[in-house]
């Protein structure tokens, strides 16, 4: 059953399965980063296997004139030595419940598009293409 992690340590604990989504993330940075998105309106969840976290989704509940309110994923990622055994599936499902519970419009999320698999995935959850997601980044980084 998917907890939201609300301590230090449970949040020090999603590290490792997020650093395989997010590889950029230093250690020594992730709780102070959590912390200050989390002001932001950013909430993590996460499923252990009661010895180690396996799955972790990142998410926050918004209100704009497009969608009104909506939840968004900004991560989802499962282990890779435990994927297809139904933990995405079982944080999707608890972050739909989530944001029907606060009275959310709309679920959606991004996606790569190098990440073909997680594409398919998301199909079979019902999720369709809803619209093009441009950036452009800015500063020199």
């Amino acid at each position: 059953m998917p907890k939201r992690a609300l301590t230090n340590q449970e949040i020090e604990d999603c590290f490792d399965v997020m650093s395989e989504l997010r590889s950029h993330l230093k250690r020594e940075c992730f709780l102070s980063t959590v912390r200050a998105m989390e002001a932001q309106g950013y909430q993590l969840a996460y499923i252990d296997n009661g010895e180690t976290v396996v799955a972790v989704a990142g998410y926050r509940i918004n209100t704009n004139l497009f969608m009104g309110k909506h939840l968004y994923v900004d991560d989802l990622v499962t282990a890779e030595e435990v994927r297809s055994q139904g933990y995405g599936e079982q944080l999707l499902s608890w972050l739909r419940y989530e944001g029907e519970r606060q009275g959310c419009k709309v679920f959606h999320l991004d996606s790569g598009t190098h990440r073909s698999e997680a594409h398919k995935f998301y199909f079979r959850q019902g999720f369709k293409i809803a619209s093009f997601h441009f950036s452009q980044h800015l500063g020199d980084d």
